[in-house]
């Protein structure tokens, strides 16, 4: 295992020969590889999370005053949702993608990122879900966020679903939601099938997110880890690089390349 706080190019290094060296690779992201876009982090110190109470699934269902204070603030942060871009860390995992070294991404974000970096949406498993789109809650049927902000705006309330009349959500997973079935079980799989399991940006914290790392190790897949903070995983980990996610990942793409 490699230290923490390695700033050579050791680390990226070894990331790059277990990358060039696996047969299968999966990726699991979380809020660490999207700050570095300009995205807030929910729920670290001085996240979203400690300023704000989350709003709850089952309140979000009883309240027509939590729907709208939970649209308020999507509509509030509408402005950083249009104009975040993929950084360094995405583009280099989009490239792992192409090369078919990795073959799914599984993320805890919700904000689209993978996929606007050219990763098929097919190889994405949003654990969380999507923010950039809403659902209805009762037959799933989706409604883009202009339109639920255009009812918004005019009637002070999200509009009721066109086909069933259900509550519309923005397409993510809420506290206190189910996770969702299929996402989890195609995560699953995808961790059961790769040798290598790559971690970039998530504190490992949130579970059953979380146990996917430990799955691959069992299972007999390396693990390696980049995040800036150490997570409880660490010791388990083949490798640990506390670095920042964008120049590492292109820093190994780099030895992957000799």
């Amino acid at each position: 295992m490699s230290g923490a706080g390695q700033e050579d190019e050791e680390g990226p290094k070894a990331l790059g020969g277990m990358l060039r060296a696996c047969r299968r690779a999966v990726v699991f992201t979380g809020a660490g590889i999207s700050t570095e876009s300009g995205i807030p982090d929910f729920r670290s110190p001085g996240g979203i999370w400690t300023k704000m109470m989350p709003i709850y699934f089952d309140e979000y269902v009883r309240s027509a005053e939590a729907r709208r204070e939970s649209w308020k603030r999507r509509f509030e942060m509408e402005s950083t949702w249009k104009t975040v871009k993929p950084n360094a860390g995405h583009m280099a995992v989009s490239d792992l993608v192409r090369r078919g070294i990795v073959s799914h991404v599984i993320t805890q974000n919700i904000d689209n990122l993978h996929q606007d970096s050219g990763v098929p949406a097919e190889s994405v498993i949003e654990l969380h879900g999507n923010t950039s789109y809403a659902k209805c809650l009762d037959c799933g049927e989706r409604m883009e966020i202009a339109e639920v902000r255009a009812h918004f705006e005019e009637h002070n309330d999200a509009p009721d679903c066109r086909l069933c009349g259900g509550i519309v959500k923005t397409a993510t997973i809420s506290f206190g939601q189910a996770m969702p079935e299929d996402e989890m079980e195609r995560a699953n799989r995808a961790t059961l099938g790769c040798d290598l399991f790559l971690v970039l940006g998530s504190s490992l914290v949130v579970y059953p997110a979380a146990g996917f790392p430990l799955l691959a190790k069992r299972t007999g897949a390396k693990l390696a880890i980049v995040n800036r903070e150490p997570t409880d995983q660490d010791e388990f980990a083949d490798l640990v690089l506390h670095s920042e996610i964008g120049p590492t990942m292109s820093a190994a793409l780099r030895f992957i390349n000799r």
